[in-house]
């Protein structure tokens, strides 16, 4: 698959294009087919490697994940096992695409608005 990915930190001129494994679907994971995207600061920090603190979680040297994106809109490919919330051919969408809403079951790019609570 075709993907915008960064493998050093840096301006935009760091992102370019390349082919990636397709994801493995974790237990706990649902897969989207990405067909809209944004950016938002929390794109712009990963990519900088702004403020300096924040490689000790997103990589010293280089980032550790080399996608970018957090916000996001798509079909769903492929759900987990323990995923029963969403089925594929569903379409969603997603304020970040690292756990939107902790109280979901499903890690990645899964719910098009929170959790309501009674």
């Amino acid at each position: 698959m075709r993907a915008i990915v960064q493998d050093s930190y840096g301006s935009a001129d760091v992102l370019h294009p390349a082919e990636i494994d397709r994801p493995a679907v974790g237990d706990d994971d649902v897969l989207l087919q990405v067909r809209a995207a944004s950016l938002n600061i929390g794109d712009w920090h990963v990519m900088t490697g702004l403020p300096y603190v924040a490689r000790a979680a997103l990589g010293l040297r280089r980032p550790k994940t080399r996608v970018r994106g957090m916000d996001v809109a798509g079909r769903v490919e492929a759900v987990g096992a323990n995923v029963t919330r969403f089925t594929p051919g569903g379409t969603r969408s997603s304020a970040s695409a690292r756990d939107p809403w902790p109280n979901t079951r499903s890690r990645g790019p899964t719910s098009s608005s929170p959790s309501r609570r009674p």
